[in-house]
Parts: structure tokens; C-alpha cells; sequence
């Protein structure tokens, strides 16, 4: 029963670094805000990490539509 307890805690641990680390990349170093993944990551995270990462997107790409999940929701043509 340890053995699976463990297997199953360096699952979770391996799963949140790699989603953690593209997320991280995705919001801070990336030539466009439309990556599908980043995307998908970013708007199911919960509220205070996904507003930071829509802010650090509006920081390098204000000029440009909101990528889903960072759109006002009283206008989707703005940022939130």
C-alpha cells in the first residue's frame, strides 16, 4: 500500500511541475498569446493565478485580442 501511496504522490508532484513549468513558459516568454495549450492551462487555473497570467500576457501583448479566459466578460474584445 506505501508503494502505491508513493507512485501515486510522484505522479501528482511530476504531473504539477510539468503543467506548472509549460504554464510559467506559456504567460512569460512566448511569441503569440494563441497557444491551444497555454490557453487550455491558463483558463482552468484558479482565480488569482489566472489573472496573474493574463496580466503578465497584457503586459507583452496589449495591443492584441485577449486569448480565452483573459477576456472581459462584458466585452470579449477586451482584457480583463
Amino acid at each position: 500500500m506505501k508503494r502505491i501511496l508513493r507512485l501515486i504522490v510522484v505522479m501528482a508532484i511530476t504531473a504539477l511541475v510539468i503543467f506548472g513549468s509549460r504554464w510559467y513558459t506559456y504567460v512569460t516568454n512566448t511569441d503569440t498569446p494563441y497557444q491551444e495549450v497555454g490557453i487550455d492551462i491558463n483558463s482552468r487555473l484558479p482565480g488569482p493565478l489566472n489573472k496573474w497570467g493574463c496580466d503578465q500576457l497584457h503586459k507583452t501583448f496589449g495591443t492584441m485580442l485577449p486569448p480565452a479566459g483573459c477576456q472581459s466578460e462584458a466585452d470579449s474584445r477586451q482584457w480583463r
